[in-house]
């Protein structure tokens, strides 16, 4: 976890103007349109290292898809995960498990997979390369058919969202869209025209980082 409190770091989003919020609509804008074009059924999704949900939750909260969404966040903040917890308990939400734990393991996500729609916001910034690389080479083993995977990456350091692009491409995906933002956000989204590949319990997908080194280039 390092040191950052991670609710006090969600404080930014509740300011409209600020670089998170702003990030924050486009990944919500991805979600929602997820949501309007799925077809009739159960929606399957998880989300690693939510934080409080806010992305996932406050569409839902509102859609009419709801009823047909099953997601499960992973989240090692227990307080952030008691946050999100509380929210969809308000907001009438019953499909959502939130989980305290490790986002990095494929076991976080045994029994919600083959899913849908992948979360993976906020952890391509917290990750060194290597692992960017194998998490999105691991993600057609969670993935059904044309599953979407929507994830956020900043311009820091040297900037790797252009290499980030390619590993998807790479590994099987098409890219939906691309948003780099003021203050140096970046949200892509991607969906899988490669056949996914089946799950295995146990693969480690990433090492979460609080804060990564200097780039060397």
């Amino acid at each position: 976890m390092g040191q950052r409190d991670w609710v006090d770091w969600h404080r930014s989003y509740d300011d409209r103007d600020s670089p998170l919020a702003g990030r924050l609509r486009v990944v919500q804008r991805h979600i929602v349109e997820f949501l309007d074009a799925a077809p009739p059924g159960e929606i399957r999704v998880i989300s690693m290292c939510a934080g409080q949900g806010r992305d996932l939750l406050e569409v839902l909260a509102g859609h009419p898809r709801m009823p047909d969404v099953s997601a499960r966040l992973v989240e090692l903040d227990a307080r952030n995960a008691a946050i999100a917890s509380a929210f969809a308990a308000s907001a009438g939400i019953t499909g959502v498990d939130v989980v305290t734990g490790d986002a990095s393991t494929t076991s976080a996500y045994e029994g919600m997979v083959p899913c849908d729609l992948v979360l993976a916001c906020g952890v391509f910034g917290h990750a060194v390369d290597e692992d960017i690389r194998d998490l999105i080479r691991h993600l057609p083993e969670l993935c059904a058919p044309g599953a979407t995977v929507v994830w956020t990456r900043g311009a820091f350091g040297s900037d790797r969202r252009p290499v980030i692009r390619n590993w998807f491409v790479e590994a099987g995906f098409e890219e939906i869209g691309f948003t780099s933002g003021d203050g140096g956000w970046g949200v892509g989204a991607n969906r899988l025209a490669a056949e996914p590949r089946p799950y295995r319990a146990g693969v480690r997908l990433f090492t979460f980082v609080d804060e990564l080194p200097p780039p060397d280039r």
